[in-house]
């Protein structure tokens, strides 16, 4: 039987090269990347990445664009709290810019 990876994942193709963290964040990306996600309008977890920003529902078969890895980006969920009202735009503004200034 052939031997499996433990800690490498999808990124062991790679075997020594490239270095560690590189491979640890391909590893992740990818992860997340062939997952399946939650479809925005019928709620089940059946969408598939079609290619690069385009997801596919298998269930009800509705095509949207997304992030180029996952469907919904960090800034996507931020425009979303903004329109349903739980943050206000200059709330966020004020926290990225606190955010910058603490590097």
């Amino acid at each position: 039987m052939a031997k499996r990876t433990k800690k490498v994942g999808s990124a062991g193709r790679f075997q020594s090269r490239y270095g560690v963290r590189s491979r640890s964040r391909l590893r992740n990306v990818e992860r997340q990347q062939l997952k399946k996600h939650v479809c925005p309008s019928c709620k089940h977890t059946s969408v598939k990445r079609v290619s690069t920003s385009i997801y596919s529902c298998k269930k009800c078969g509705v095509k949207f664009a997304g992030g180029s890895y996952i469907p919904k980006t960090d800034v996507g969920f931020q425009v979303d709290k903004i329109i349903r009202g739980e943050k206000t735009s200059s709330s966020i503004l004020i926290n990225a810019v606190e955010e910058v200034e603490s590097k």
